[in-house]
This record gives structure tokens, C-alpha cells and sequence, in this order.
């Protein structure tokens, strides 16, 4: 029989907990994200730009993606239609995470790519739920 010290057990228990990239150019915006991903039980990385995420995304192949759309450099459009390209990423649901609320915003980030969309400010229930929907 195997034993685990207490940290190889943690490492795996990490390992079983789904792991979430969340990308946001705001550093309270990312802190409050990775506070309720931390709060609802899942594991996450972090990026503030799209070459990042990209490079994450590759390295880590992460089971959802909360994407900002408005980042400095490179939008969370084209990071999300590069993803949709590629074999080894274009399963990986992504939930846009955004302050553009019109109605032709959302048709335009769901035309992208983006599984979903949710508005800045949002509830943490609402954030939970989605949450649930694509990682259940």
C-alpha cells in the first residue's frame, strides 16, 4: 500500500481539482475572480495579457478559460479566435468576462468563439453556476 506524505496528497488532490485560467488586465478584477475560484474550490492560473495567456494555455491546457475582453495589446477576441484554431485548444470552453454589456457586443464575443458571457459586475452565484455548467 502507498502512503503520501501530506504534501504529495495535497499535490494530488490539486492535481484532481479542475484548473481554471483567468485573464484580466485589472489586478482587482483578476483578485476577486481568483478569490472566488479559490472560494468555490477550483484550481486556477492567472495572465494580465494575451501572449501570456496563449503561452499558458499551451503549457497548461486548462479545463475553462475566463476571459476579459477588453486587454491592453491583444483582445480577448483575437486571443479566443486563435484558440478556436488550433486542434489541441479549440475544445476548451471559454466564458467572456466583461464590461461590454450591448447587445451587439455579446453577439460579436459569441460569434468569436466565447462559450459563454457574463457582465462585469457580476454575482458571485451567477459566476458559480456558470462555472458549474461547463466544468460538471
Amino acid at each position: 500500500m502507498e502512503q503520501l506524505s501530506f504534501s504529495q496528497a495535497d499535490q494530488r488532490a490539486e492535481l484532481q481539482r479542475p484548473l481554471v485560467l483567468a485573464v484580466d488586465d485589472s489586478t482587482d478584477d483578476l483578485v476577486l475572480i481568483t478569490q472566488a475560484l479559490a472560494l468555490f474550490g477550483y484550481a486556477f492560473i492567472t495572465a494580465t495579457d494575451g501572449p501570456t495567456a496563449l503561452q499558458l494555455i499551451q503549457t497548461y491546457q486548462p479545463e475553462l478559460i475566463l476571459l476579459d475582453i477588453v486587454l491592453r495589446g491583444m483582445s480577448g477576441i483575437e486571443i479566443v479566435r486563435e484558440l478556436k484554431q488550433q486542434p489541441q485548444t479549440r475544445k476548451i470552453p471559454v466564458i467572456a468576462v466583461t464590461v461590454l454589456a450591448r447587445p451587439e457586443d455579446r453577439t460579436q464575443i459569441l460569434a468569436a468563439g466565447c462559450n459563454d458571457y457574463i457582465n462585469k459586475p457580476y454575482r458571485l452565484e451567477d459566476l458559480e453556476m456558470m462555472l458549474q455548467r461547463y466544468l460538471s
